[in-house]
């Protein structure tokens, strides 16, 4: 976008809504929210330079200190540059809006460590087809935050429960009123299956425009549950047994569109015994065949092991079936009315404490691999593998996954594909980050590495 639109943007904000600060926001490798906020007087020019950022900011982890990666220390800026079409108001926060951001350089050029740069790569890998996705996030309410020893649900509903709808609704409506004040449109909002969860989806959108959704969506949701005085948090697992957060992630390839031509879901093939096109099953192949390296990115914590088990439903087998919620790629049953344009993926492990555009953005080029290569995914799996024996696993071809953050992180270093496409700056940081904070958590014991996770995410 041009001048012009960067000034448009601002002029409407200010006078639509009253605005007085402005969050200039990214998503960091460990997927911390974070920002600088201008004044409505300085935005104008600010949409157009940016605002001034150390390189250091794309090398912490959860402790929050910079860490000995060469090249990102004190020497060094890049440039927080506002997309201008993601600015909203912030209703929790009145005479507050946010706006997500690029990070560039000095010269105005894509910084390798952006990792909104990454998920844009990645769909342009995508070429003639155009990514459609959504994020399917879980959380918990609690009744205040959570401190070392105390975590207090919001309610102790069981799953789907109307008491848990009763006694969450004035936030729910606040929070969905306040999602739809900012253009995102909810499709669903309703209590889970642990005490104070629950879960929220948007409508389906374009890759890009799903994952800044799903990053305003989260950061509004802790918003509206603090003015009720309460506390949200994503985090996988936030407490021992917790039943355990996911962010479910809805993916499916069409056509692009063109003049007088509708866009066409290229994973729909009514022919198919489960409705899928050839096209989709290359794409679950690819998916697999890179599935342990992609949860270092998608089940990005420590904490997201303690979710990612059998009987969970959290896409614990290196699997795909028919709606088989512990296959690690599910595929959803078509609506009705809606079979061809409802046909997806969803890809079952992966939590809020993946980045999501490195998420998304990794998923797509393990698909790409898998749609370049015409991969087949094998058999659907299509019993409960929970019942089955490890010999009759092995023999389903059902793919073993890492069992914690260390082994998910040297699964990815040791594929090519995904250190190829992180590119140098990633694939320096982000293995050093998440190695960090495997030894933080260790240094920390459980009890505080559970309330870490609750109170970060």
């Amino acid at each position: 976008m041009g001048v012009a639109d960067h000034v448009e943007a601002a002029d409407r904000l200010g006078v639509a809504e009253g605005v007085e600060l402005i969050r200039f926001l990214w998503v960091d490798h460990g997927s911390i929210t974070r920002g600088k906020a201008v004044t409505l007087r300085a935005l104008t020019s600010r949409m157009v330079s940016g605002v001034g950022l150390a390189v250091t900011r794309q090398a912490t982890g959860l402790s929050d200190l910079g860490l000995p990666v060469p090249g990102y220390n004190a020497v060094g800026e890049v440039r927080l540059l506002p997309a201008p079409e993601t600015m909203v108001p912030l209703p929790h926060a009145p005479g507050s809006a946010a706006v997500l951001c690029d990070l560039v350089t000095a010269d105005g050029d894509p910084w390798d460590a952006c990792p909104r740069t990454f998920l844009k790569q990645a769909v342009e890998s995508a070429g003639e087809y155009e990514v459609m996705a959504g994020f399917e996030p879980e959380f918990t309410l609690c009744r205040t935050q959570p401190a070392p020893g105390r975590f207090e649900p919001a309610d102790d509903s069981l799953c789907f429960d109307n008491e848990g709808f009763d006694a969450t609704s004035d936030f729910a409506v606040d929070l969905v009123r306040a999602l739809h004040e900012q253009g995102l449109d909810v499709e669903t909002c309703h209590p889970e299956f642990g005490p104070g969860q629950h879960e929220l989806t948007l409508q389906p959108m374009t890759a890009l425009r799903a994952a800044d959704a799903y990053v305003t969506q989260r950061l509004t949701t802790r918003g509206v549950a603090r003015r009720h005085g309460m506390w949200a948090t994503f985090a996988p697992v936030p407490t021992p047994n917790a039943r355990g957060n996911g962010n479910h992630l809805h993916v499916s390839l069409w056509s692009r569109p063109a003049d007088g031509v509708a866009p066409v879901n290229l994973f729909a093939d009514d022919s198919d015994p489960l409705g899928l096109s050839a096209l989709a099953r290359s794409f679950i192949a690819g998916v697999l065949r890179h599935l342990p390296g992609l949860l270092a990115l998608t089940c990005a914590s420590v904490n997201s092991y303690h979710r990612l088990r059998p009987r969970l439903w959290s896409g614990a087998f290196g699997a795909w079936g028919p709606d088989n919620r512990e296959a690690a790629v599910r595929v959803p049953s078509q609506l009705g009315g809606r079979e061809a344009a409802s046909t997806n993926i969803e890809f079952k492990p992966c939590d809020s404490t993946a980045n999501p555009y490195l998420a998304l953005g990794a998923l797509i080029h393990a698909g790409m691999d898998g749609v370049r290569h015409a991969r087949d995914p094998g058999p659907a799996l299509t019993e409960d593998p929970n019942e089955m024996s490890a010999a009759e696993l092995v023999r389903a071809g059902v793919v073993a996954l890492p069992q914690s953050l260390e082994e998910a992180v040297s699964a990815l270093e040791a594929d090519d594909l995904l250190m190829s496409v992180l590119g140098p700056a990633r694939r320096a940081l982000y293995p050093t980050i998440k190695r960090a904070d495997v030894v933080e958590m260790k240094t920390l014991g459980d009890e505080l590495q559970f309330h870490t996770h609750a109170v970060r995410y």
